[in-house]
């Protein structure tokens, strides 16, 4: 009878100690998607503001189409993956963007008439806001993906981690060309 008890006893601690790993995990999961969630927020509203930065700038910049196409176009493909869920994409494309937005700042620094322009300050000092609060979201999320990764991995838990079906999330990488400096000279160039 006491062996019983004991068996018991030993049963119900091992369902309960489960259970706590699994709520774990789910609660790790569901961090995971909250951290993107709130970068899809910031990236959606930076995607808001490029058109009227855009826009404001053409009106100076006629002969810096190129640079203001391929914004828009990484914005776009940026979107797209941003939609689609698509994370690595999101990241490359979100490379390319920020390279733009990168070459845009220095058009519009080498230019007076176009820095001393109230509406493109505003629409960059809102940009650059959105872009730091991007790369802290980014830097939660990351954290946060790597965290869920590595519980899902570590025994016991890799143990309700495969019972469950629970997936390594995939962290948010920008591309190479973030990190590259811009080219002012050929910005430049007629």
């Amino acid at each position: 009878m006491i062996t019983m008890f004991i068996w018991l006893a030993i049963a119900a601690a091992l369902a309960v100690y489960l259970i706590i790993l699994y709520n774990g995990l789910v609660s790790l999961k569901h961090g995971v998607s909250k951290a993107w969630s709130n970068i899809d927020v910031l990236l959606k509203q930076r995607h808001d503001e490029l058109p009227k930065l855009v826009e404001t700038c053409k009106q100076y910049m006629q002969f810096e189409r190129e640079t203001l196409e391929k914004v828009m176009s990484a914005r776009s493909a940026a979107n797209n993956a941003r939609q689609s869920g698509d994370v690595k994409g999101v990241g490359q494309a979100e490379g390319a963007m920020r390279l733009g937005l990168g070459n845009i700042v220095a058009t519009v620094e080498a230019y007076p008439e176009l820095k001393a322009n109230q509406s493109i300050q505003q629409l960059l000092g809102r940009i650059t806001g959105l872009e730091n609060a991007i790369a802290d979201r980014r830097e939660f999320y990351n954290e946060t993906v790597n965290i869920n990764n590595v519980r899902i991995e570590q025994f016991p838990d890799v143990i309700v981690a495969r019972l469950f079906a629970f997936r390594p999330a995939e962290l948010l990488v920008f591309g190479e060309e973030e990190k590259t400096d811009v080219d002012l000279r050929s910005l430049f160039r007629s």
